[in-house]
């Protein structure tokens, strides 16, 4: 693993954030899966943008062909970023809830009453209620995809006898935000297709850990979103270029009516582009600096930071589990074997027998430890499971956190007090 201590402390220095001290406490940032903290070079990129071109799209004056030939560089850099070599394929919004809400609404005028679409009791509720809601619009039905209530995962036996030639979407989750599962999605979409079926990935919670291959994993359309992955509030949505071009979108007449300029409504957040363009430079610098190549291609630098993202997650993960094993009082809601450790990202969530999970973050809080309670908008999953109305105690580990952090929170556990 290249993830060395002087590595950790390069990473960690280009965070301003994670010098913030709370009392006597260093601030460890677990909050992740909420919202990452962002590196020097975005909060620089959107300065710049505002301070020296800061203007609208499609003016002949300097400032707008300035701010056109970044929004250019994003669309290529977020292409890369997400596996394709179609940069025309890539559309930017406001987040991937509104993103998938407006796709919602256009896919649904191609379904019918009798039409089926399938979403899961495992993803966020951006991934589902857009769907449900224009199902229900239209006169089709909805079908869940239930859990394994052993570990939380995918029935996927149960998934494959919902699928049928009535099924026109299948919307799933990359990984949970609520359990860190990785979930099957080469295979979902594989299966989805046999029946006819299209595929909508919502990779929010994917992307700070694991690289994005639309191409490989052969879906239609998969979002994601910036502040996920250290950049600033913005939403990511890939589609197939033919479906892109075929839907009808929701947008004002004079607007271009090709992808993807017909998908992006109104005039765009250009500032926030130029900070998530910084955060997939971040990435790639830093894939080039574990690699010591200076030259590697952007694609290849992505692939490269990613590999040892992975391996190090995995290991502030396989310690926290271990160490949350060793508390009788707490447990651990998703993947918990350290042999299936392939199988999820560095969330962590649990509930504890005594303290509540807003009382176990309130204490937390208080020692310098930012976590997250409740359900993180996965309904689905803590209602399944009998977990609401108090939810769980989530931890997010990022490649800027440390085995100090993860030692220190296991103490702090121990020593919860009434």
């Amino acid at each position: 693993m290249k993830f060395t201590s002087p590595t950790i402390e390069y990473c960690r220095r280009q965070f301003p954030a994670l010098s913030r001290r709370i009392g006597n406490f260093s601030a460890a940032f677990l909050d992740g899966p909420g919202g990452t903290q962002v590196p020097h070079r975005v909060i620089e990129a959107i300065s710049n943008y505002l301070a020296h071109m800061n203007a609208n799209h499609g003016g002949l004056f300097a400032t707008s062909r300035e701010s056109d030939a970044m929004l250019d560089r994003a669309q290529l850099a977020f292409a890369e970023f997400l596996g394709t070599d179609d940069p025309q394929t890539v559309v930017f919004g406001q987040n991937m809830t509104s993103l998938t809400f407006a796709l919602s609404r256009s896919l649904a005028k191609t379904w019918q009453p009798g039409d089926e679409v399938i979403v899961t009791k495992l993803d966020h509720d951006a991934n589902v209620s857009p769907w449900v809601l224009a199902a229900r619009d239209v006169g089709a039905t909805v079908r869940f995809v239930p859990l394994r209530p052993e570990d939380g995962t995918l029935d996927l036996d149960a998934f494959r006898e919902l699928l049928s030639p009535k099924t026109r979407l299948v919307a799933v989750g990359c990984a949970s935000n609520a359990t860190g599962t990785v979930n099957p999605v080469r295979d979902i979409t594989d299966w989805a297709h046999q029946v006819g079926a299209l595929v909508f990935l919502d990779a929010v919670h994917y992307a700070p850990h694991a690289l994005i291959d639309v191409q490989q994993i052969g879906c239609d359309f998969l979002a994601c979103s910036a502040y996920k992955f250290f950049g600033p509030h913005l939403g990511i949505l890939w589609g197939r270029r033919r479906l892109l071009d075929e839907l009808e979108a929701y947008k004002v007449r004079p607007a271009p009516s090709a992808s993807p300029e017909k998908w992006m409504t109104g005039t765009q957040n250009h500032e926030a582009i130029a900070g998530a363009l910084a955060a997939v430079e971040y990435l790639a610098d830093l894939g080039r600096t574990l690699a010591a190549n200076d030259s590697l291609p952007l694609r290849a630098a992505l692939r490269e930071a990613y590999q040892e993202i992975a391996l190090y997650e995995r290991s502030l993960a396989t310690r926290l589990l271990a160490g949350l094993a060793q508390m009788p009082e707490i447990k651990v809601w998703g993947i918990t074997q350290p042999e299936r450790s392939a199988e999820r990202v560095a969330t962590i969530s649990f509930t504890h027998e005594r303290f509540t999970a807003a009382q176990m973050a309130e204490q937390l809080a208080q020692a310098g430890f930012f976590t997250w309670h409740g359900n993180y908008y996965a309904l689905n999953f803590t209602e399944t499971m009998g977990l609401e109305p108090d939810g769980m105690l989530r931890v997010g580990l990022l490649h800027y956190n440390t085995q100090t952090e993860v030692e220190r929170l296991l103490e702090a556990l121990h020593g919860l007090r009434s």
